[in-house]
This record gives C-alpha cells, sequence and structure tokens, in this order.
C-alpha cells in the first residue's frame, strides 16, 4: 500500500565542501551525526518527458530508510507531496494510476540514474527533537536514453522535520547565506540531471501548448498557435482560460483518485468552466471543432456530479440532523443517513475511478491538448478583446435576466423549482465567461464574477433544498418500511421547506441589486 508524505525543502549549492557550524541557527542546540548513506535511484518518465515538463517527479530508489518507489507532486515552491509504495521490480498499479492523466497511452521507462552518497545530519532542539535533516550530496548522473551522457555535482539538501515550522528553514538559510552557500539553481536533482545531460541540441520536455493569436483570422479558418506572450487578442484571453482548466482536469486527477476532499468538485467545475467558454464565445473558437468536445465534457460532468452531489446532500442533511434538539429525533436517523452515505460514496468513487481510466476521458484530455496546440480559431478570434469578449458576456447575462424574471412569475411548486434551476445553471455559465474575460475587461468583469458568485450562492442553496426534501422523502419511505419512525426525516423535510421559501423570497431584492451594479 502506498501512504502519502508532506515534504518541505530546500536545496542548496555551494563552491566549498562541507557544511558552515549549524549550531548558530537559532533554536538548534546541537547537531547528530547520521553517517554516510548511499542511494541508487532510476527516475522514470516518457520519451519526451511529460512527467518532468510538469514538475513530477517518479523513481524507483534503493538505500537509506525509505527505499521502494516514490511519487512526487508539486504543491508549492520547496513543498511537494510524495507518494510512497514498496520497493518491487516493476511499477505500482496504484502509482501508475495517479500519473495516467499525464501519460495517457505513452510508455513509462528508465530516462535517468542518480547515485548519490548522502551524509546525513540532524539539528536538534534543547529537548532533543529534530528540527530539519541536512544532506550533503555527492551525485553521480547518468541519462540512460540517447547517448547516456552523465554528470556530477555536489548539493545540499535542508528537509524540515515532521509538522515542523517552515519558518525554521528561513533561519537555517540566512545561516547557510551568510556561510556563502546560495539556494540551487535547479528545482530538484532530476531537473538538474536532464539538463546537464542532455545531448547537444535537445530542447527542454515537452510543455502544454502556448496561446495561439490570429491576427484578422477570417471566418471558420484555423491558424497555428505562435510562441506564448502577453494576451493580445480575444483568442489569447480565451485560450488562456481553456488552458488553465485543461491543466486543472489533468492535475486533479491524482487527488480524485485517492479521495481529497472537493477534488471531485473542483474537476468538476473545470469541465463546466471548459464548456460554458465554448458556447459562449463561439464567435472566437469554431463551434463546428469544440461542440463535440463539448459534449464530451457534458459526459464528464454527469459522472462527477453523482458523487459531488451526493457528498452535498450528505453534509447537509448530516449537519441538519446535528442541529436537531434530541427530543425531535426518533429512532436510529443518525445510523440511517451514514450508511447512506457510505454505500452511495463508495459506489460512485469506485465508478469515478473507472471514468478516470476510460478511453473516453483519455481521448478528451488528448483532444484539448490538439485544440490548444491548433486553435480552431473562428470569425472574431483576431480582434481586440474588449468588444468581442463584453459582447459575448453581456449575451450570457441578457439570457439569465429572462430565465430569473420567469422564475420570479411563476407561484410556488415545482414548476418554479425548475425554472430557478435552469436560471442557477445559467448563473454559472454567465460567471465562467466573466471569469474568462476578467484579465481584458478589468474590474466591471470581476464585479460580475462577485455578483454571479453570490446569486449562484442562493440559487445552489434553493436548489439543494430541493435534492434534500427528494432525499429525505426516500429515506422516510425506507424507514417505515423497516418499522422505524419517519417523524424525524418528515421534521427535516419542513426545515428544508422553509430555506427555501427563505431563498426565494430574498432573490428579487438580490436580482434587482445585480441589475443596477452591473457595468458591462
Amino acid at each position: 500500500m502506498a501512504d502519502t508524505k508532506r515534504e518541505i525543502e530546500r536545496k542548496y549549492e555551494s563552491d566549498q565542501d562541507g557544511l558552515p557550524d549549524l549550531t548558530r541557527v537559532p533554536g538548534v542546540a546541537s547537531v547528530l551525526d547520521r553517517g554516510v548513506t548511499r542511494l541508487d535511484a532510476t527516475y522514470h518518465d516518457t520519451a519526451d518527458e511529460r512527467l518532468a515538463a510538469s514538475a513530477v517527479t517518479l523513481r524507483r530508489r534503493t538505500g537509506g530508510s525509505d527505499a521502494g518507489w516514490h511519487l512526487k507532486f508539486p504543491v508549492a515552491p520547496g513543498v511537494r507531496d510524495e507518494i510512497r509504495a514498496p520497493l518491487s521490480d516493476t511499477l505500482p498499479d496504484e502509482l501508475a494510476a495517479l500519473v495516467r492523466s499525464r501519460v495517457r497511452d505513452h510508455a513509462l521507462l528508465p530516462v535517468v540514474r542518480l547515485r548519490s552518497d548522502r551524509a546525513v545530519r540532524h539539528l536538534l532542539d534543547a529537548d532533543g527533537r529534530l528540527l530539519a535533516e541536512v544532506s550533503v550530496d555527492t551525485v553521480h548522473a547518468q541519462r540512460l536514453t540517447g547517448d547516456g551522457g552523465t554528470a556530477r555535482w555536489t548539493e545540499i539538501e535542508v528537509e524540515l522535520a515532521d509538522d515542523g515550522d517552515p519558518a525554521f528553514l528561513d533561519k537555517v538559510e540566512k545561516r547557510l547565506r551568510k556561510a556563502g552557500v546560495r539556494p540551487s539553481a535547479s528545482a530538484s536533482k532530476l531537473t538538474r540531471a536532464l539538463a546537464e545531460t542532455a545531448p547537444d541540441g535537445t530542447t527542454t520536455p515537452a510543455t502544454a501548448p502556448t496561446p495561439a493569436t490570429a491576427p484578422e483570422a477570417a471566418p471558420k479558418q484555423k491558424r497555428r498557435s505562435r510562441p506564448a506572450g502577453k494576451p493580445v487578442t480575444a483568442a489569447d484571453h480565451v485560450l488562456a482560460y481553456v488552458r488553465a482548466q485543461r491543466d486543472a482536469l489533468v492535475e486533479l486527477d491524482p487527488a480524485v483518485r485517492q479521495d481529497i476532499p472537493d477534488s471531485v468538485h473542483r474537476m468538476r467545475v473545470a469541465t463546466r468552466r471548459l464548456r460554458s467558454t465554448f458556447r459562449t464565445f463561439r464567435t472566437v473558437l469554431d463551434p463546428g471543432t469544440t461542440d463535440p468536445v463539448a459534449a464530451d465534457l457534458k459526459w464528464l460532468a454527469g459522472e462527477l456530479g453523482l458523487d459531488r452531489d451526493q457528498e452535498v446532500l450528505a453534509e447537509r442533511l448530516g449537519t441538519a440532523l446535528a442541529e436537531l434538539p434530541g427530543t425531535l429525533v426518533h429512532g436510529p436517523v443518525a445510523d440511517r443517513l451514514a450508511a447512506w452515505s457510505r454505500a452511495r460514496h463508495s459506489g460512485a468513487h469506485g465508478r469515478i475511478t473507472g471514468i478516470l481510466d476510460s478511453r473516453r476521458h483519455l481521448t478528451l484530455l488528448d483532444t484539448l491538448d490538439a485544440l490548444l496546440a491548433d486553435p480552431p480559431l473562428y470569425k472574431k478570434a483576431g480582434t481586440k478583446p474588449a468588444k468581442t469578449l463584453t459582447k459575448a458576456v453581456r449575451k450570457d447575462f441578457d439570457k439569465l435576466a429572462g430565465l430569473v424574471t420567469r422564475a420570479l412569475d411563476l407561484p410556488p411548486g415545482t414548476d418554479r423549482d425548475v425554472a430557478l434551476h435552469e436560471a442557477r445553471k445559467k448563473t454559472k455559465r454567465t460567471r465562467y465567461a466573466a471569469e474568462a474575460a476578467a484579465p481584458a475587461l478589468g474590474e466591471p468583469a470581476k464585479e460580475l464574477v462577485g455578483a454571479m458568485k453570490s446569486l449562484q450562492g442562493l440559487l445552489g442553496d434553493h436548489q439543494d433544498s430541493v435534492m434534500a426534501r427528494q432525499t429525505l422523502r426516500e429515506l422516510a419511505a425506507v424507514a417505515h418500511a423497516a418499522g422505524e419512525s419517519a417523524f424525524t426525516y418528515g421534521v427535516l423535510h419542513g426545515r428544508e421547506e422553509h430555506r427555501a421559501l427563505v431563498a426565494e423570497a430574498a432573490l428579487p431584492e438580490a436580482w434587482t441589486s445585480i441589475r443596477k451594479s452591473t457595468a458591462l
């Protein structure tokens, strides 16, 4: 079984051998010499180095106290999550799955071997507690592809102890810098090894497609992208937003597989943002190309939604039950809610993992890559962004206005519930359109994003109440059939009805305020 560890470390290089006196670091009472360990690591990647392009490292290492397979994902500068699996001859399936969104059908193969002699010292406080581990690594790197180039270097690595204060690393760095030690120019050993062992003329690892600009693009004419730069045209801004959502789909994949809270929701939002962008900016990106992609995104969002909707309902109903006085709780309601939540979530998560491994999903990721590499630019692609993006966002907002007005004209009941749900979906689309346009349109678009988030919250609470009441009716029927009291489910149902009425009552004033404040 794999386990995960948060790794917080900094790397340095020096023209001098050894280390300065680290007992002079504030808080350090003693430095314990832990001896020298020989490490032998083989790093795996695709032939075009897709993992390296994402700052992800996958290695099989022997030696030291943590021999085995290590998969590292970047979290922030100097911070990575390391997922470990026991030593084996072949890559464990669970680690292979976590890189599938990046690797897809490309084979993983050994690309670099690093052999290091690691001299380790522990920095201890006055109570003997570990503050950080400092190592001096003498590294021999060998490229296992191409001409097999080699490189040697020495580096210093300072890794914070588990649950340590990251501010302590600043104190260590201050002491190291005073002694002439400087931060490493490379983020990792692998990055340096790939650079220093690359054959002459070899380019850097594959990266995500660069932004595109199509000056004076003709209707329905496709143009290839140009080198990345500051967004200039309407297409630049739209494609930048598309690229960010594509990246989110790829980067969230491992978190969804590991069942990390909120990861499914965030991935679902990325699919919705992409789909909304294709629908809103149809004068910028050719709908003949993007409509089929949007259909696949709708499918993916629907599959992800089954788990997310259940997660939201479970949290809502659990909170509502916890707020009830004990005198209103009759029967094993909490146990039944918990059993319902576990059963639904377990099945949903297994299904989602299968979806992420499916040919349709992996093809969708490839299609998004291809779309960004050779964007299907359309009528307004090469125009200046202000007029084109404003018109598209305003069109979405006007459609939203019609939906809200229609919903408010309906009497309370099922028809109004459905109309408010449609308005909620259009609110999201308008919000995402404003997000995409914000870098070009500035404050008016940002204010619209905020207004749409507020409206989305109000309409979302109403829709959640609709779904909660449906679930409560189902649970009450099951409880009644089992001979249990359905009283508490009725109480919760009544409270949900009240929440919906409160949301509906607040909507007219909220909408009036939004209409008055919208500057686009």
